[in-house]
């Protein structure tokens, strides 16, 4: 139990509508079912491009900066560009030693208020989910504890 936090990225593909074109289709095995599905099914795709485990400085940015400061576990969409500013953040604060521009937040199974390992961790993988990001894409936070 803890603080997880995923973000998402959401393709519209809109197989529904027959001006769009879609074609081909999509076999996956879960649990060793098979499932197929039609393009005239598939609407959008979601799949998750970042995932922290207690990384509550990262959390508190998030909350502030894209959820305007309501923390209830909500989906809220993140431009590209509020990213890329999170990013920069991650960057400056490596390279400043200054944890005071992103600082830790308390909270239920929030982890360590510590600058220690975990906090510099935490900022390299942020830098590492965002830069691999494409700019054309719509992008979700979420968190659950």
């Amino acid at each position: 139990m803890g603080l997880d936090m995923y973000l998402k990225k959401r393709i519209f593909i809109g197989g529904e509508y027959e001006h769009r074109k879609v074609s081909g289709t999509v076999k996956l095995k879960i649990c060793n079912k098979r499932i197929i599905l039609k393009p005239t099914e598939i609407s959008e795709i979601i799949s998750r491009v970042g995932h922290w485990y207690k990384a509550n400085a990262i959390h508190k940015w998030f909350v502030d900066n894209v959820q305007d400061g309501v923390d209830e576990c909500q989906e809220s969409h993140v431009s590209f560009d509020q990213l890329e500013e999170l990013k920069r953040l991650c960057e400056q604060v490596l390279a400043t030693k200054n944890p005071l521009l992103l600082p830790p937040q308390a909270g239920f199974f929030f982890g360590s208020l510590e600058i220690d390992e975990y906090y510099w961790k935490n900022l390299e993988e942020t830098i590492a989910i965002i830069s691999k990001l494409e700019p054309d894409k719509e992008y979700f936070y979420q968190s659950s504890w």
